[in-house]
């Protein structure tokens, strides 16, 4: 596998040569840094730890510190690692977007938008209990009954139920990579991407 982190910029549309309009998400990628390269004797797996995003020293705690002073590089705000990787690099190495070309397939990981704690309708599409009128007062959104009769006497797990909505790790997959930019390091894929403006992604071809 071959992954780099990125940043949501945000989203735009382009034309292909056919005249066709596509929804596009603008990512900022790399350059990543190498921070460490794990091996099966040393550390009983296979891996490439990488890291973006400039950071404050002073922000740092002093264990990341001497972590990026070991590889060799400034201290950076996230650091990933990819597993089983096809790129041979040591620590201190830098990766570039060009190990994307256009039409690649890339899966992208980020935390969606958080919504709060939410009621049933806008978390799972319930239609609400019953009309406005009649006495309902403030009925309308209401899940209804969730208990069962005396056997089993109780809530099963997983009943859909009001509750916190969003902020969750999401993998998009097989979104097609529309234009590289290697000079700005911006990278294009066709359609939406998990989280807000300015989420951290891992995007992995």
């Amino acid at each position: 596998m071959i992954g780099l982190i990125g940043k949501k910029i945000g989203m735009t549309s382009i034309f292909l040569e056919d005249g066709t309009n596509i929804p596009c998400t603008v990512l900022e990628v790399g350059p990543c840094m190498v921070t460490q390269v794990k091996t099966e004797e040393s550390d009983g797996y296979n891996a490439v730890q990488i890291a973006f995003g400039e950071k404050k020293e002073k922000n740092t705690p002093n264990p990341m510190k001497g972590h990026f002073k070991k590889a060799g590089v400034s201290p950076r705000k996230v650091v990933r690692e990819v597993r089983d990787c096809d790129l041979e690099v040591n620590p201190g190495d830098e990766i570039t977007l060009e190990i994307f070309e256009e039409g690649d397939m890339v899966n992208v990981s980020a935390r969606t938008k958080g919504k709060g704690f939410q009621g049933v309708v806008k978390r799972h599409g319930f239609k609400g209990v019953g009309m406005r009128t009649h006495g309902q007062h403030n009925r309308e959104r209401a899940p209804g009954s969730i208990g069962m009769s005396s056997d089993p006497s109780r809530v099963y797990k997983g009943m859909r139920m009001a509750g916190r909505m969003g902020n969750v790790n999401v993998k998009q997959k097989n979104l097609k990579v529309v234009k590289v930019m290697p000079e700005r390091n911006i990278l294009l894929v066709r359609g939406a991407v998990p989280g807000h403006k300015g989420t951290f992604v891992f995007i992995e071809k």
